[in-house]
């Protein structure tokens, strides 16, 4: 009969959780000592009055730091925390134009889309087709066109016009 494997936790190993004969040692002023004994890099860690925490478990031997590991833990939640805040949802942003939309319109539209392209968002382009207008199909992809020429400087065509039902759509992302 063996014993159970003992459960992994989640996060570092620290102290008497490091079960290697032994490791690379970075003490506590960020010196390098080495390859140590597992014994010898705890009692190190004892003396300074901080924790032995296991960095790189992956590497042979593993590299072990002494630090306080109730600080170490706090700083990589902060760490995370601002990476968190600082990563951006790229968001779909959808204007609707139809075949015979008026000069000013179309200008109040295109201003709309420079706005969410400088907001790093990207924009389907739906083009709406009533009635006799799916006749006139080809209207509507020179409007696309014309929407495309426009935005080149500042965005790319990521999905070209196509039909879907009534609708002509195009989607633009920025560059």
């Amino acid at each position: 009969m063996k014993a159970p494997p003992t459960p992994q936790k989640d996060g570092h190993r620290i102290n008497r959780d490091i079960r290697v004969r032994e490791v690379q040692l970075i003490d506590h002023e960020g010196q390098n000592r080495g390859v140590v004994e597992i014994f010898e890099a705890q009692k190190l860690a004892d003396d300074a009055g901080l924790d032995l925490v296991e960095i790189v478990p992956n590497a042979n031997p593993p590299v072990c730091k002494i630090l306080d590991y109730g600080k170490f833990r706090f700083l990589e939640q902060k760490k995370a925390a601002e990476a968190r805040k600082r990563q951006k949802i790229v968001e779909v942003k959808e204007i609707k134009l139809r075949p015979g939309i008026d000069d000013h319109d179309y200008d109040v539209k295109m201003r709309a889309v420079r706005r969410f392209f400088e907001e790093g968002d990207k924009v389907k382009v739906t083009l709406r087709f009533r009635g006799r207008e799916m006749a006139h199909q080809d209207l509507g992809y020179k409007l696309l066109e014309r929407v495309k020429q426009e935005t080149l400087a500042i965005a790319k065509v990521e999905l070209e016009p196509s039909m879907e039902g009534r609708q002509m759509v195009m989607v633009l992302s920025p560059r």
